[in-house]
């Protein structure tokens, strides 16, 4: 068998990140030793970032299974919910971090290209992408860097290839100093019965590659989202992809014609691990195999070797299997949108992948024990709890002081990099792309994005604070579900499925396993309790960074792509106040809580704190009663109490159209928790006060608490007599202060 030439070892495998109980099992599957070409590709599909070996036990453990979806969560590329109407939605969220930390516009780019074939290799158009952000300290020049490359290669690869981004959030703490966070969502509608599968069906169908040529770009990014960073991570760039977005926009437009001609039996796009990854998978999938001519794959480079053109990670590709004698059909829909289109094999009954080059045989592997669920290890690492929990469980509120000056410290809570606006940034997307975003000139807590055609719209958000998951991460994740539930709760959406990217260190770390199963445990049971199963997502191990022998993860970040549905788009709900002497009522409980909120770290730099309070019977009790508030008309606005607290929630109310409120706090409490303290399920409503009867007679009935705060009220903020200012100065500290952190 023809190899390059590289000599097999315990070594060589070692360098290619597998362990010598991995070597041994290519081994005994193999029957032999493999040759360099062999191992390399066992090396990818057996990195945590294809088999998820560290996580996939644990993440069977999430609710998959709901009325409204269409597949099981890893059947498909994405997620597909039925939206009613002969309608479905794929969406997906994943992350690009280690990329995006070693060269940031091409890393968050390609991160984009990526998400948004998932959604197009099923059939699905996508018609909006949000993103999810973190970055280290605002005041880095490294930092600052990164924020910039990040948000230019999004909005480059984005805007050029034009999908709206119609939502995300961007945080920033020490943690991701090295270690950055791009998770990047896409959410495409798709006909009934316009739908492609990821299988090879049909021995005797011919594969084709579509697209871009093959480069060496990406090589290894697998493995290599699969390790630390380190000093040296820079040298690794060739494991980071190029990204095209006009060919995006062509490959595109072509699949979705090559679908409707009929003439394709299944499709997959060329993402981590390239070549090998679609290849295995379609072949698994179907139980069938592939042989694969190296020579006929088109290549920016000569005399590119059998690994490189295997493991190549290049982007705007596709692997398409075609039905027999109709291959024809495909190689003119993609000669039309000028893209290649190679006829590269076959399709066997064998079970076995057979790559050839120059006439000869280079690698002959097994389909199966290649992919997750088929062969590829399974482990269950040992977790222990986390030694820092006992410097949060030392916390005592009674040991914070309360603020001599209210005025001067809510400008500095409010000056935040986490809570002000993030304008610098969206501003530099295109949102409007396709004229279905609602939000571009309306804010309420979940984008919405109208589905043509139809009186539905969709809510989308991502959300978690990882903060919370931190301090306590099986109620951190737990509230992860929650808020993105409640957000798409407050714009008058149904929640009805999830997508997920789990962020977290290194799984070899008993503490960060901890974390992660925990952290699993929690969002389990919120999924379960308010109906949004699992359809998907993303494991993103290895985000901690190893400097002059130091290691530092990240906080477990298990960031939530939620979908809601809004039947009748006319029910839409903004989170603004509308006109004066409005009524404005917190729904739920406020408690003396400050645990792990923006005030207690960056007013009185308290790192170790509780998580806030939350009980999930009281959040699906606050979601029911908010539905039920909408679909009356009881109210005219919504916006839950997040990040920052009431006195936030209230002033992102007062800034949109510079109405002022007068409110007065609950003496029973703490002044500053009432204000700062991020307790959970809260939401703030304003009633007009022709409504005012009505409203307060409903929530007599309800089981959530209620309480009234005061009126909307000129251009200033009273609370408790107190004159904080006039809105429109605090507006202009929310809309330019974070481009002055990044200018200065």
């Amino acid at each position: 068998m023809q190899d390059n030439g590289t000599l097999v070892s315990l070594e060589t495998a070692q360098k290619l990140g597998l362990i010598e109980e991995e070597f041994i099992k290519i081994q005994h599957i193999l029957g032999r030793m493999p040759n360099f070409t062999e191992l390399s590709i066992f090396s990818v599909m057996w990195s945590e970032h294809c088999s998820y070996k560290n996580s996939i036990i644990w993440l069977k453990t999430l609710p998959r299974e709901g009325k409204r979806l269409l597949v099981e969560a890893g059947e498909e590329n994405a997620g597909l919910v039925d939206i009613g109407g002969g309608l479905g939605c794929a969406f997906k969220i994943e992350s690009h971090n280690h990329p995006s930390a070693i060269e940031p516009f091409q890393g968050a780019a390609t991160g984009v290209g990526g998400i948004h074939r998932d959604i197009f290799t099923m059939g699905a158009r996508p018609i909006a992408a949000l993103n999810s952000l973190r970055f280290g300290n605002i005041h880095s020049e490294k930092t600052k860097h990164l924020v910039k490359g990040v948000v230019n290669g999004i909005s480059h690869y984005g805007n050029c290839f034009g999908v709206p981004t119609v939502g995300g959030e961007v945080f920033f703490n020490d943690c991701y100093n090295q270690n950055i966070l791009v998770n990047a969502m896409s959410v495409g509608i798709v006909k009934a019965g316009e739908t492609v599968s990821a299988c090879a069906d049909g021995p005797g169908n011919p594969v084709l590659i579509v697209g871009s040529a093959t480069g060496k770009d990406g090589i290894h990014g697998a493995t290599f989202a699969s390790a630390d960073l380190t000093e040296d991570s820079a040298e690794d760039l060739p494991a980071v992809q190029v990204g095209d977005p006009f060919q995006e926009k062509l490959l595109l437009e072509a699949s979705l014609e090559a679908i409707k001609s009929g003439a394709i039996v299944g499709m997959q796009d060329m993402g981590a691990a390239g070549i090998t990854c679609s290849t295995s998978e379609m072949s698994a999938k179907s139980g069938t195999g592939m042989i694969i001519d190296l020579d006929k794959v088109p290549t920016r480079q000569g005399n590119m070797k059998p690994f490189e053109i295997l493991l190549s990670e290049s982007q705007e590709r596709m692997l398409i299997v075609a039905k027999k004698g109709e291959e024809h059909k495909l190689f003119e829909i993609f000669d039309k949108w000028d893209l290649e289109c190679e006829h590269i094999g076959e399709v066997t009954n064998t079970g076995r992948l057979q790559f050839s080059q120059n006439g000869k045989i280079v690698a002959d592997v097994p389909a199966e024990p290649l992919v997750l669920g088929g062969g590829a290890p399974v482990y269950e690492r040992e977790y222990t709890r986390p030694t820092y929990y006992d410097k949060i469980e030392a916390f005592d509120i009674q040991n914070i002081s309360q603020p001599t000056d209210f005025v001067s410290t809510a400008k500095k809570l409010f000056s935040s990099p986490n809570l002000v606006s993030k304008r610098w940034v969206y501003e530099q997307y295109d949102s409007m792309v396709r004229t279905n975003t609602m939000t571009t000139n309306r804010h309420s807590d979940a984008a919405i994005v109208r589905v043509k055609g139809t009186e539905k719209a969709l809510a989308v958000t991502t959300d978690c604070n990882a903060s919370y998951v931190f301090a306590d991460s099986y109620i951190g994740g737990m509230i992860a579900v929650a808020e993105a539930a409640r957000n798409i709760v407050c714009t008058g959406g149904e929640p009805v499925a999830i997508t997920n990217c789990l962020n977290f260190g290194n799984p070899y770390n008993p503490e960060v396993y901890w974390q992660f199963v925990h952290t699993i445990k929690g969002m389990g049971e919120a999924c379960r309790a308010l109906n949004t199963p699992v359809t998907g997502g993303n494991v993103s191990f290895y985000n901690q960074s190893v400097f002059k022998d130091k290691t530092e993860p990240v906080f477990p970040t298990p960031t939530i792509g939620m979908l809601g549905i809004l039947d009748d788009a006319n029910q839409y709900m903004t989170l603004d106040f509308k006109s004066e002497k409005d009524h404005i009522y917190i729904i739920g409980v406020s408690r003396n809580d400050l645990g792990s909120s923006e005030y207690i770290r960056e007013i009185h730099q308290v790192q170790y704190s509780n998580v806030p309070y939350f009980d999930l019977q009281e959040e699906i009790a606050l979601q029911n009663t908010v539905r039920e508030l909408i679909a009356n008309h009881y109210i005219q606005s919504a916006h839950d109490v997040a990040d920052g607290g009431l006195f936030t929630n209230l002033m992102e109310s007062a800034i949109i159209n510079g109405i002022g409120f007068n409110i007065v706090t609950d003496s029973s409490l703490r002044k500053d928790a009432f204000l700062f303290g991020e307790s959970q399920s809260r939401v703030v409503v304003s009633v007009k006060d022709e409504n005012k009867n009505q409203f307060e007679s409903f929530m007599a009935e309800q089981k959530t608490a209620f309480q009234h705060l005061g009126l909307t009220d000129g251009e200033n903020a009273i609370i408790d007599g107190e004159n904080f200012g006039k809105i429109a100065d605090w507006k202009n500290i929310h809309d330019n202060q974070l481009g002055q952190y990044l200018e200065s």
